[in-house]
C-alpha cells in the first residue's frame, strides 16, 4: 500500500483492544480536522484479538467482534493491520480456524487495502497464496539492528514496510543514504521504552511466540534496570532512540520518510490519547481533544 510522500503516516496499535477509543476518536479525527496538525495522516491501525495463535510482539488483547472492528475501518478508509508476528509458526498452525477467517474477513473489506504485520516466512507464504490481496509488513520483532540486514530486508519484494529495530532509528548518515524507494519502506517505531542496551528483545518476542500457540512456558523477566517501572511515555522520551513529533517534522519527513509506528498495545487507551496528542494534535488543541475523549461516557480510559 503506497502513500503520498511529504507527510507523516501514522500507524496506531489497538485494532481490536481499543476500538472503543477509536469509535470516538476517529469521528473526532473527521469532523474537527483542523486540530490535528494538517502534515499528519493515519495510516493503520494494527492489531490481534485474544487467544490469535498467529500473533506475536505483545500478547493480543481485545474481544470485540472482528465484523464491527472491519466496519469502522471501512467507514473511515483506514487499513487494517492484522499483527500475525509470531516466530515461532509451524506447519500444523497454519490451519487455525480464527486466524483463517479472520484474513477471510480483512481480505477484502471496501476501498482501502490491508495489511498483515508478520515475522515468519513460512505463514507469510501460506497467506500470500491463500489470501492474494494483503500487503506486508516485515516485524520489528525480527530485532533487525545490523544496518546490512535492513537493507537486505527492505530489498525483499514481499514487504511494503519494514520496521527496524528502534535502535537503528538515529543512524541517520545511513539512513539517508537509502534509495528513495527504499526509505518509503521504513517504517520507525517511535516510542519504545525497552532498555537500549537490552540483548534479550528476541527472547522476549520468542516467549510471547510461545504464549500465543498456548504453550506452557515461564514467563520471560525483563532485565531493564526499570523494567519494574513499567511502560512510561515520560522513559519512552528520554531513550535514546526515542523518535518525537519534532523529530518527524524537521529530520525525518525532510529526509524523506513517512512511516511511523506508535507502540501501545496493552497500555491502556489513556495514555493512548497522550500518544495522540504528542504526535497529531496541535499544542493549542490538545485540552479540547483531551475533553472531548474525556467527557465521552462510553469510554472506560484506564
Amino acid at each position: 500500500m503506497d502513500f503520498p510522500v511529504a507527510k507523516a503516516y501514522y500507524h496506531l496499535p489497538g485494532l481490536f483492544e481499543f476500538y472503543d477509543f477509536y469509535k470516538v476518536f476517529l469521528p473526532l479525527f473527521r469532523e474537527h480536522r483542523a486540530y490535528f496538525y494538517d502534515w499528519c495522516e493515519i495510516g493503520s491501525i494494527y492489531g490481534a484479538p485474544a487467544d490469535c495463535i498467529w500473533g506475536g510482539g505483545r500478547v493480543g488483547f481485545g474481544d470485540e467482534g472482528a465484523y464491527d472492528v472491519a466496519e469502522l475501518m471501512k467507514e473511515y478508509e483506514i487499513s487494517a493491520r492484522l499483527t500475525f508476528s509470531n516466530s515461532l509458526i509451524r506447519e500444523e498452525h497454519l490451519a487455525d480456524k480464527r486466524c483463517n477467517d479472520l484474513c477471510r474477513l480483512f481480505e477484502k473489506t471496501g476501498g482501502v487495502q490491508n495489511g498483515v504485520i508478520i515475522h515468519s516466512d513460512l505463514l507469510l507464504d501460506y497467506i500470500k497464496n491463500e489470501y492474494p490481496d494483503f500487503y506486508f509488513v516485515s516485524s520489528t520483532t525480527k530485532v533487525l539492528t545490523d544496518f546490512g540486514d535492513l537493507e537486505k530486508e527492505l530489498s525483499r519484494p514481499e514487504f511494503d514496510y519494514v520496521v527496524p529495530d528502534f535502535r537503528l532509528n538515529k543512524d541517520m548518515d545511513r539512513l539517508k543514504e537509502l534509495s528513495p524507494d527504499l526509505k518509503k519502506k521504513v517504517e520507525f517505531l517511535c516510542n519504545e521504552c525497552c532498555y537500549y542496551g537490552c540483548t534479550d528483545r528476541k527472547k522476549c518476542y520468542e516467549n510471547v511466540s510461545r504464549k500465543s500457540l498456548g504453550e506452557d512456558c515461564e514467563d520471560h523477566i525483563c532485565r531493564s534496570p526499570k523494567a519494574s517501572e513499567g511502560y512510561k511515555f515520560s522513559l519512552a522520551m528520554e531513550n535514546p532512540g526515542f523518535i518525537g513529533v519534532d523529530d518527524i517534522q524537521d529530520t525525518y519527513i525532510p529526509a524523506g520518510f513517512s512511516n511511523f509506528k506508535i507502540e501501545g498495545r496493552s497500555l491502556g487507551s489513556a495514555i493512548i490519547l497522550e500518544f495522540l496528542l504528542h504526535y497529531m494534535t496541535k499544542p493549542k488543541y490538545q485540552l479540547k481533544v483531551r475533553e472531548e475523549i474525556y467527557l465521552d461516557s462510553t469510554l472506560d480510559l484506564f
